[in-house]
């Protein structure tokens, strides 16, 4: 009897290669960082074949420490940093070029003309997205016409292109297996969402070819095998493949319409199920596909904000105002309240519901007395505004209600930003104690793929005791707060 899921969960910042038992428990867990690069102003790159060779390492080593047999696990599973995009070289297996990262806003300029020529709408109506450099196409776009060759070599069908989840299937089966699952498809706005289809005037819309593109498959699948030349002495399924947001719904159990999870990290994902049609999205945000299961897809609501987790970095690192992201907690309830003082933190932009690019990071409301302690609270209040921002939105204007919304990643452990998200939202917060709840996502399915658990009653059944927030904000001083804070947005979008 198999014993054990191993889940790749390549990041933006590092790859984790992780080892879950048949609880769900996790096992142990080895960290990779990777090198970012930062060619021109405004250009975020990563270097594919150092991710690849992090992943087997990664792979080699959890294996290695934990003394397990290669037959005791049931299967690989791949959950990714979504949206950023690659073109490789069929014959090499080389990239031609490094990955362009989801941050990454080399297709700007391409984005801006396509929405000046008129194909905003027939683009929103086809991949449920909007034209933006932050989704994979205008990235891909870029790199073929502006690497030397690349066009011919297209032509011949000497070429690949995908996600990182689509390259370390590749490359882990030797070259065998080129897909992707549809959630990764349907974030690179070239993926119509209605005839789960790649589109073929999207296609030719970026100056792509349908030869290079990935075949579509349910996240439940067995993709392929491990190539023993390449990796491992036995070929083991990889399966469970989802982009990180999508694999965090799942890991939270998010499967009946009206569910939603907020991923904090770096930036922040807000997703709500929303059912098995696609309903067309409010103004400012997506409609995405949550996941494929059982030969069923499953929609979602979507916003993405920019700098959440990362704001608290910009306080450590950039500020100096702190020396470790847990005081934020003490100083925030050091203090009555804000003091006036509202962050809009908009270091590159701001993303979802606004998408205002030129947008720039504001600190508003200072007074003579305005202390440390009132800027550290400004900035975690300021996370809980952009994630009411959007749930707002989706309720409002999308016609569903959210049940409640369970929450991951670090800065959730804050027990401040957690009551204040709360009470901005008048809804219940539920913090699972879930360890790397996205690579969970994935492992679960995985595990669904592989009979490794028989289904999602299972699966609900292994989920654990979490911690939980009601409001208690009286609506006047609710409204009073949110009104500060659409104000400070003004100025930050001036």
């Amino acid at each position: 009897m198999k014993k054990y899921i191993l889940t790749i969960d390549q990041s933006t910042s590092a790859t984790k290669v992780i080892l879950f038992d048949n609880k769900g428990k996790l096992v142990d867990r080895i960290t990779i960082p990777h090198q970012q690069y930062y060619p021109s102003p405004g250009f975020v790159e990563h270097d594919p074949v150092e991710i690849f060779e992090n992943t087997c390492k990664g792979i080699s080593d959890v294996i290695t420490t934990n003394k397990i047999a290669e037959t005791d696990i049931a299967s690989i599973a791949i959950t990714n940093q979504r949206e950023t995009a690659m073109i490789w070289d069929e014959k090499s297996g080389e990239p031609v070029a490094n990955a362009a990262v989801w941050q990454c806003q080399r297709g700007a300029e391409y984005c801006d003309k396509l929405k000046e020529k008129g194909y905003s709408t027939m683009v929103s109506e086809k991949t449920g997205l909007l034209i933006d450099p932050y989704f994979s196409a205008s990235k891909l776009h870029w790199l073929m016409n502006n690497t030397p060759g690349l066009k011919e070599k297209a032509a011949n069908g000497d070429l690949l292109l995908g996600t990182m989840d689509s390259w370390l299937l590749w490359k882990l089966s030797g070259g065998k297996v080129h897909a992707t699952d549809y959630s990764n498809a349907c974030r690179t706005l070239l993926f119509n969402i209605k005839t789960l289809e790649w589109d073929a005037e999207l296609i030719d819309l970026f100056d792509l070819h349908v030869n290079m593109f990935p075949e579509v498959k349910f996240s439940n699948e067995i993709f392929g095998y491990t190539d023993t030349s390449v990796i491992l002495n036995e070929p083991l399924p990889i399966s469970g493949l989802l982009g990180d947001s999508h694999a965090a719904l799942f890991g939270q159990n998010c499967f009946q319409s009206g569910m939603g999870k907020a991923t904090y990290g770096t930036g922040s994902s807000i997703m709500m199920n929303i059912g098995e049609k696609p309903a067309p999205s409010p103004e400012g945000l997506v409609t995405s596909i949550g996941y494929g299961l059982d030969k069923k897809i499953f929609y979602v609501y979507e916003g993405n904000i920019h700098s959440t987790g990362d704001t608290i970095n910009w306080l450590k690192n950039d500020l100096e105002l702190i020396q470790d992201a847990s005081e934020t907690e003490e100083l925030a309830l050091s203090v009555d309240d804000n003091n006036g003082v509202y962050f809009v933190p908009a270091f590159v932009g701001l993303g979802a519901p606004y998408w205002d690019n030129s947008a720039r990071a504001c600190l508003s409301g200072m007074a003579r007395n305005t202390k440390k302690a009132h800027v550290v609270r400004a900035v975690l209040e300021s996370i809980a505004y952009q994630v009411k921002d959007l749930i707002s939105l989706m309720e409002e204007k999308g016609e569903i209600q959210l049940q409640e919304l369970r929450v991951d990643g670090g800065p959730t452990k804050n027990s401040f930003l957690m009551q204040f998200q709360s009470d901005m939202l008048e809804r219940t917060v539920v913090r699972s104690e879930i360890e790397e709840v996205s690579a969970l996502g994935a492992t679960f399915m995985a595990g669904i793929a592989t009979g490794f658990w028989k289904d999602l009653d299972e699966i609900s059944s292994l989920r654990e005791s979490a911690v939980i927030y009601n409001s208690n904000m009286e609506d006047e001083k609710r409204d009073a707060l949110y009104s500060g804070w659409k104000k400070a947005v003004e100025r930050a979008r001036i």
